[in-house]
């Protein structure tokens, strides 16, 4: 049985059991929780109600968090030739093609939170998929980091403003960062609004019952939060 420390458990303590809280109340009380000397991640965690065994039914797909995500974003991006410059002069922090795939395979490389293709170079990268896949860095055309070169400067400035890709994972489960427990209720309901909306968009047509079976949010060292599920699903991305 997992032990908890003093701070974990007053935070508890101000928690009804088995309650499901609006979303709104669900983040202020992440907020007011948290309790440790760093800026924690506020994650957002739910079960969805799909069958992932069925390749009709995968939830994938990307949102640019209005609010950003309170992180610095190190982008890669493998390109060559016109691709190489336009990405170095879009900011891109690392950019190459041979030599970036043996410094990756060869000395374990992995110095950054966001990786980047254009199409010509998933022929040479696709032997890193172990390295990058298992990290969930592999570029990949349904993320939209597999771009035309005349996408990059794009792709690269959504990657620095706060772009997530959400998907589930084996067991029907997914989980998302929303931001910092750093930022205003306001910032956190604009990214959690987004990402719901998107959720709810990506619901598969095959996908039969209750779509999301249970919701929570989260800061790093904090306790779960439950919120409601249709009051979550009933919100829509900020203008």
């Amino acid at each position: 049985m997992a032990q908890h420390g003093k701070r974990y458990l007053d935070s508890v303590s101000s928690l009804e059991e088995d309650k499901l809280y609006p979303p709104q109340e669900a983040l202020n009380l992440v907020k007011s929780m948290s309790k440790v000397k760093f800026d924690e991640t506020v994650d957002v965690h739910m079960r969805l109600g799909i069958d992932p065994r069925h390749a009709e039914q995968q939830i994938r797909g990307v949102v640019v968090m209005p609010s950003g995500l309170g992180k610095q974003v190190r982008v890669a991006v493998f390109a060559e030739g016109d691709a190489e410059r336009i990405a170095r002069d879009a900011g891109a922090d690392i950019v190459g093609s041979d030599e970036l795939i043996q410094q990756i395979e060869k000395d374990g490389f992995l110095e950054f939170d966001v990786a980047i293709a254009i199409p010509e170079m998933m022929r040479k990268i696709g032997r890193l998929g172990k390295v990058l896949g298992t990290r969930g860095l592999m570029p990949n055309p349904k993320a939209g980091t597999v771009v035309a070169p005349e996408d990059l400067p794009r792709v690269i400035e959504e990657a620095r403003a706060g772009r997530v890709e959400y998907r589930n994972d084996r067991t029907g489960n997914m989980h998302v960062p929303i931001g910092k427990v750093s930022f205003t209720v306001e910032q956190l309901m604009a990214n959690f609004s987004t990402l719901m909306d998107a959720v709810r968009r990506a619901r598969p047509a095959s996908a039969k019952g209750t779509y999301v079976r249970k919701l929570v949010v989260t800061a790093t060292m904090g306790p779960r939060v439950q919120v409601e599920p249709n009051e979550a699903l009933a919100l829509t991305a900020p203008d």
